[in-house]
């Protein structure tokens, strides 16, 4: 993929399972929603790996070690090995241990996640700001963890000691609601020092090289959720997305994507990677995707046609975003995509 402005999404004349050697698979709105599968995810992925795909399954959460992930997709009905998760802190594991001494002291604000993850490294987890630690590490710890961790956090980075994020997530979806995320816990961090951490997560670098590292994938495609989390870390990668509108994304907020929310194909759940993507082709002043041509006017976005929702969004956004540029789309867009049902 080039760093040049996408203007619409593209299209694939084979199976994007083909075509892309690995999928990158984030899990929380992609692969289950609330710790249950998500329609039709299943039998998606067991046709994706029959066909000679790699799975791998890239999280920002911090909490859980790869083991337990890899055991929950499995009693999902995916088959599923450690060596098939990479988390967020498997990366800011990796950050640290190139800049502290092997076998250095790591303050860690988080779960069993963080400390598994820094213990691979080489690195020895400790618990009190007292206890003349290399590094501190922030990482999601769940709604139990104390208050007091923050404290001790504040303590050594006030002091000087170098600062590390698993990622700044600052919400996270539980089975209630939407819930106050890894992000956050930094923020409280950031107050009470005003210091800034290195931050290893999507969609930064370290999480990217991080997921090469451990699948030797020569040909990813990013399959997320999120436009600012999933897309934009494959967009830093210089890597192709997939974008499932089962998560947290819905037509409006793909509409008005800046160029590194843009991804490079759209589809409704993860049966997109099982078939080509069809064109979007530039018709007069418009795009047409399938049986919807979309245009640009004066202050909103015009439907003409019929066919499906999907080809519809498509067209809509090639309109939205060449209208935008390097921008963010501002048009209405409200009455088709509600014509759509999204």
């Amino acid at each position: 993929m080039s760093q040049s402005v996408r203007t619409r999404p593209e299209g694939c004349g084979q199976a994007l399972s083909e075509a892309y050697d690995t999928a990158l698979l984030d899990l929380d709105g992609v692969v289950y929603a609330g710790g249950d599968a998500i329609v039709h995810a299943v039998e998606s992925l067991a046709s994706a790996r029959a066909g000679g795909m790699r799975l791998a399954y890239v999280t920002n959460n911090a909490l859980r070690t790869p083991d337990t992930v890899a055991a929950h997709l499995t009693e999902l009905g995916i088959p599923t090995g450690a060596g098939d998760v990479i988390t967020s802190a498997q990366a800011v594991a990796r950050l640290i241990s190139e800049q502290v001494p092997a076998g250095a002291r790591v303050l860690v604000i988080g779960g069993e996640g963080l400390r598994v993850a820094l213990r691979e490294r080489g690195l020895k987890p400790v618990e009190s700001a007292d206890d003349d630690p290399a590094a501190v590490v922030q990482g999601f710890g769940g709604p139990e963890l104390p208050w007091g961790r923050f404290a001790e956090a504040s303590y050594a980075v006030a002091r000087g000691v170098p600062w590390f994020a698993s990622n700044t997530d600052l919400t996270i979806p539980s089975g209630r609601g939407i819930a106050p995320g890894n992000g956050a816990a930094v923020e409280v961090v950031r107050i009470a020092t005003g210091a800034e951490p290195q931050v290893a997560g999507k969609p930064l670098p370290p999480m990217h090289r991080e997921t090469i590292l451990r699948t030797g994938a020569e040909r990813p495609l990013v399959v997320g959720d999120r436009l600012d989390t999933d897309i934009e870390g494959a967009f830093n990668g210089e890597v192709d997305s997939l974008l499932v509108l089962t998560g947290v994304t819905d037509g409006a907020l793909l509409l008005a994507a800046p160029p590194q929310h843009r991804p490079t194909y759209v589809d409704a759940d993860l049966r997109g990677l099982l078939g080509g993507q069809p064109e979007v082709s530039a018709v007069g002043e418009g795009f047409r995707c399938g049986g919807w041509t979309a245009t640009a006017g004066a202050e909103r976005l015009e439907l003409d046609g019929d066919g499906t929702a999907l080809d519809g969004l498509r067209a809509l956004c090639a309109a939205a975003w060449t209208a935008a540029g390097d921008g963010s789309c501002t048009l209405d867009a409200g009455k088709e995509l509600a014509r759509l049902g999204l």
